[in-house]
């Protein structure tokens, strides 16, 4: 999708209800603007549900400071005209009030960012500005200070959150992002403390290049790979729906009875991903005119050393990434389905799946069908795209099940002789 040639109404409508729907802000909190090429600021309105808002409500602020529209601006506008000024790079403004990132701002510590690679390379630096009355010329002032200094992401003590970026679908993905940060390092919390990444540890990731395959020459696409390519694109929006995925990290792929595989692709937003945006991977070329995953290479390196496996999928679900960014151990023995589909999930180093993809590889096994990659990602793999999703997501539940029960009482794990029994029963 062309997100350049829509409307900034529809740009503003577009996000706005993404923001809502996903629980990232309430019906009367934040307001999205876009800076229009004649120097005009669209902005949502004052007053208005934001779970129902209209190409029609959205409000034009002229560059002589006039209004357009039927209702009053967002009476916060003033200071995302005071960002724009200072930061004329800027062609979007974001503030929202997601209940991450206000838990940070009432305690007023920002979220560390050095959590993972993801959330260092999506986010950068974040600032603190000191509260203010909201709408006021001196929150105005607080929030483009700290613009002025660098930073495209401003922390408000005790408000939320504020984020300029090139676009609003750019911003969006520095917002969703820091409030994944926000909740991974609240659960972190909840099982010790978490372990931050230096710097340039956050930097090998993004150093990594691009999957470097060469371009194959066009060819048909089979019955089967269409397929594939529906059923993963289904996946993938499920995994988004789910909050498996980020619009910005994720990856999934299948492989073909030919030996290639289908494979999301790089910087494609996962809420909006088609099945023509997937990238085919056969006999070590890719599909030409298209960048396939940076985790391309771990994927083929899994497929072949495991010909069981079908279905592979990496991902950062902000629950079971809690463990892999403490030293507290990931035990599925709560329940049988637990068990049954995690077996031995345990955790590798930092860094192992992008520098070493084949010891990656070789620490999977049927008995260990899933990895948790230290402050980086889960791996998990499966004979289908179903199994592999099913075990994701039992993975996600189960961790989340952990943390939720830290305030009820010690946890009772399911027995030797139990195991023995599921093992003996499942033919595991």
């Amino acid at each position: 999708m062309r997100f350049d040639l829509l409307h900034p109404a529809d740009q503003l409508v577009m996000m706005m209800n993404r923001i809502y729907y996903r629980g990232m802000t309430t019906t009367s909190g934040g307001n999205l603007s876009v800076k229009d090429a004649d120097g005009s600021v669209w902005i949502t309105p004052s007053g208005v549900d934001k779970g129902n808002l209209g190409r029609d409500d959205i409000m034009r602020v002229r560059a002589d400071g006039s209004f357009e529209g039927r209702h009053k601006p967002s009476s916060e506008y003033p200071f995302h005209l005071s960002v724009f000024a200072q930061r004329p790079d800027f062609g979007a403004v974001l503030h929202a009030h997601s209940p991450g990132l206000v838990a940070c701002s009432i305690v007023r510590r920002i979220p560390d960012v050095l959590l993972t690679p993801e959330i260092y390379r999506v986010c950068g630096e974040v600032a603190i500005a000191p509260y203010a009355l909201p709408g006021s010329d001196l929150l105005g002032r607080n929030i483009g200070r700290e613009f002025a200094k660098g930073y495209s992401v401003v922390l408000l003590e005790n408000h939320g959150v504020v984020i300029g970026a090139s676009d609003i679908f750019q911003a969006f993905k520095i917002f969703e992002t820091l409030e994944f940060a926000a909740r991974l390092q609240i659960n972190a919390l909840k099982l010790g403390e978490p372990r931050l990444l230096a710097p340039e540890q956050a930097g090998q990731d993004s150093a990594q290049h691009l999957a470097e395959y060469p371009e194959s020459e066009a060819v048909g696409h089979t019955s089967e790979e269409k397929a594939l390519r529906r059923d993963l694109a289904k996946f993938v929006h499920r995994a988004y729906e789910q909050g498996l995925f980020t619009s910005t990290q994720g990856t999934f792929s299948a492989r073909l009875s030919d030996g290639g595989f289908v494979i999301t692709p790089y910087g494609c937003d996962r809420m909006y991903l088609d099945v023509d945006d997937l990238v085919l991977i056969r006999g070590g070329t890719r599909e030409k005119g298209k960048l396939a995953s940076r985790a391309a290479q771990l994927h083929e390196e899994i497929y072949r050393q495991h010909p069981g496996i079908a279905s592979i999928l990496i991902a950062q679900p902000p629950n079971l990434m809690a463990f892999a960014v403490t030293d507290a151990p990931f035990d599925p023995r709560t329940i049988p389905e637990s068990f049954i589909l995690l077996r031995n999930t345990h955790k590798i180093p930092f860094g192992t799946t992008f520098l070493d993809p084949g010891a990656t590889a070789r620490e999977l096994s049927p008995a260990s069908p899933a990895l948790i990659c230290e402050n980086d990602c889960v791996v998990v793999t499966g004979k289908s795209l179903l199994n592999a999703f099913d075990r994701l997501e039992v993975a996600e539940f189960s961790a989340k099940s952990i943390i939720e029960s830290l305030g009820l009482g010690p946890i009772v794990h399911i027995g030797a002789g139990d195991i023995a029994d599921i093992e003996a029963a499942f033919k595991l």
